[in-house]
């Protein structure tokens, strides 16, 4: 069933957003006010509307306990209000001085982000009013955002079609091209998706565009901060010299490969170029998996092809797979419960 209970017409101009605390409604407009109505019986209260914007204000919305409402403008600036009496707490200008066009606060009401038109996003203490970090995306204006249900990321969405994750520290973890025109809005389920083997949270977040389209994600953090601190590992390890390697094969308990690789003249690009294959066929490493005193046993009696490939082992040194050893142990610990 859908039934009209009430209809609002007191803004002079076209209405931008709407937002809903647990008592209160608010709403702005192209007529530079922002209003504010009871929901008991939606009369507007005393101390409506809130001016200050000198253009259009474009987005409002309400800190997690509602005592404070933010609202941002075509003016340039962010504000935060007292929505018990209507004080204007805090004007907080956007450094670019761009048209500010969205705003949302954290499930913590510590920071409030403000995106403009300009591609800047903005983190602010909330509790300060102070600038906390600011970045940018690299085109297009910033018409959405939305923080994670625990805080720990946020994701802006921009007049091209981009969205971006950011962390708390206003880093950039992630970027995609979303819709193949502007996005419009995105929000996040208040509810984690759980991954039962690993206890990792995941997140659905849906994002609409002018493409018609509305796009449903899942977004990881764990995942996200994890690729980015590969990719961050994998520029540093290409920049490794030969002696380099070396010394990371020692610190690994792998001294004996250090001639082998030596001989091949492996640095930091070649060793993450390296495969099983490559290993086995150009290292004559055996690159294969063994029980440890099955392997030694098999050594012992002074056999030295490999007991997968029958090929002849250039040398008995025996590797460990830490990799496997890991997934083993966290089998183990999933599994003996």
């Amino acid at each position: 069933m859908v039934k009209l209970i009430h209809t609002l017409a007191d803004h002079g101009d076209d209405v931008n957003c709407c937002a809903f605390s647990f008592s209160l409604l608010a709403t702005c407009s192209l007529d530079k006010t922002i209003r504010l109505y009871s929901l008991r019986d939606f009369t507007e209260l005393p101390h409506s509307p809130l001016k200050f914007h000198t253009y259009a204000v474009h987005c409002c919305c309400f800190s997690p306990s509602g005592h404070i409402l933010a609202s941002c403008s075509t003016d340039g600036t962010t504000v935060l209000w007292n929505t018990e009496n209507g004080q204007m707490l805090a004007v907080m200008e956007q450094p670019s001085g761009s048209p500010v066009r969205v705003c949302q606060f954290s499930p913590d009401s510590t920071c409030l982000a403000s995106g403009a038109a300009d591609g800047t996003v903005v983190l602010w203490n909330a509790q300060s009013y102070k600038l906390y970090r600011c970045g940018s995306v690299k085109d297009g204006s910033l018409a959405a955002c939305a923080f994670s249900p625990n805080g720990s990321f946020f994701v802006t969405g921009s007049s091209c079609g981009d969205l971006t994750v950011w962390d708390d520290k206003m880093r950039c973890l992630h970027s995609e091209k979303a819709h193949d025109l502007g996005i419009t809005c995105c929000d996040f389920s208040s509810q984690p998706v759980s991954d039962g083997e690993q206890g990792l949270q995941f997140f659905r977040l849906a994002s609409c565009g002018q493409d018609c389209q509305v796009k449903i994600w899942i977004v990881s953090f764990t995942h996200i901060l994890a690729r980015r601190t590969e990719h961050q590992l994998k520029q540093f390890t290409e920049d490794w010299s030969e002696e380099d390697v070396s010394t990371w094969l020692c610190a690994q308990d792998l001294k004996d490969l250090v001639g082998i690789f030596k001989m091949n003249n492996i640095d930091g690009k070649e060793l993450l170029n390296l495969t099983k294959e490559s290993l086995a066929d150009d290292l004559k490493i055996d690159g294969y998996s063994y029980e440890k005193e099955a392997m030694e046993n098999w050594i012992s009696k002074k056999k030295r092809t490999s007991p997968m490939t029958n090929l002849v082992l250039p040398s008995a040194v025996l590797t460990p797979n830490r990799t496997l050893k890991m997934a083993i142990n966290r089998w183990l610990e999933t599994h003996q419960k």
